[in-house]
């Protein structure tokens, strides 16, 4: 085990601020558990490890498995330490409302792309029930136990998914498209992974050049890989509506009146979005809910 203490001038709620990396309540990468998150994430060094802490004013790391000092070097960014939430501005009514309330909230960033863009493929067009299960049966079935204590998995390698054929996904609730669209991205995976270095407009455009992957799955890896403050995740089901509801009181809306609401917060509209999912309001629903489906049955 190696470990870490960084030293904290701000405050940071670690559930708030690594939640999002939480592919559902039973997701086999991540835990949390007596003020702790513990995450499994690969690095260029090999697997890892990493249980994160606050107390009294540090963030406490420890770090397991051969990528232990990688992703121990990793913390300051996925904590979102240089995140800077004041670029907000100065909000009033409700922004201002949930900022206050919400002060450890951070933008961080993971660095490691097909990571993200895995389970957000798998999220393409469907209901989140079937996404959750559809991504823990596929590290069940293709990943391995990471290293540690904990008993968490590892999400399949880049490598093992584009060795699978299509039809591999099709007992894990997975149709072909989606699958396609997720063995191509492990092909190109090196490739994918370099955007984590490059400005945020590139990083996109290579992004969205692949196959299958538009501006909806593009914002989710960019908020969770890039740290980017402004991804805003257009074509979601739900997301109009709860920002059209918070700001304007309409209970439903497209993505352009979401667009045009969250405009004042260009630059910073990630940050809003994640404090009002994190805030519990929700848009007035009507009419039936999307039913989950299965496939692998069938």
């Amino acid at each position: 085990m190696a470990s870490v203490t960084l030293a904290l001038d701000h405050p940071l709620d670690l559930g708030l601020t690594l939640g999002i990396h939480a592919h559902g309540p039973a997701d086999p990468t991540i835990r949390s558990e007596g003020g702790w998150v513990i995450r499994a994430t690969r690095t260029p060094d090999g697997p890892a490890t990493v249980a994160l802490h606050v107390h009294d004013g540090r963030l406490e790391a420890e770090a397991w498995g051969p990528g232990a000092d990688r992703a121990l070097a990793a913390v300051p960014a996925l904590v979102g330490h240089q995140d800077e939430p004041a670029r907000l501005g100065a909000p009033r009514g409700l922004v201002a409302e949930l900022a206050r309330r919400m002060p450890g909230l951070r933008i961080g960033r993971t660095g490691s792309v097909f990571e993200a863009l895995m389970p957000a493929i798998l999220e393409q067009k469907v209901t989140g029930t079937e996404a959750f299960n559809a991504y823990r049966a596929l590290v069940f079935a293709f990943g391995e136990p990471a290293p540690g204590p904990f008993r968490l998995m590892l999400a399949p390698a880049a490598g093992t998914i584009a060795r699978l054929p299509y039809f591999a996904f099709h007992p894990l609730g997975v149709e072909r498209r989606r699958a396609d669209t997720l063995r191509i991205a492990a092909t190109r995976a090196s490739r994918l992974e370099e955007a984590a270095d490059l400005p945020l407009e590139m990083a996109y455009r290579r992004l969205r050049a692949l196959p299958g992957v538009g501006p909806w799955t593009a914002a989710e890896v960019g908020l969770r890989a890039l740290g980017d403050p402004d991804a805003v995740s257009v074509g979601d089901y739900h997301l109009p509506s709860l920002v059209s509801w918070a700001l304007a009181g309409e209970s439903r809306a497209d993505d352009a009146r979401m667009l045009e609401l969250l405009e004042p917060f260009r630059g910073q509209r990630a940050r809003f979005v994640r404090l009002l999912e994190a805030s519990g309001i929700r848009a007035p629903r009507y009419g039936p809910r999307m039913a989950p489906r299965s496939i692998a049955g069938i």
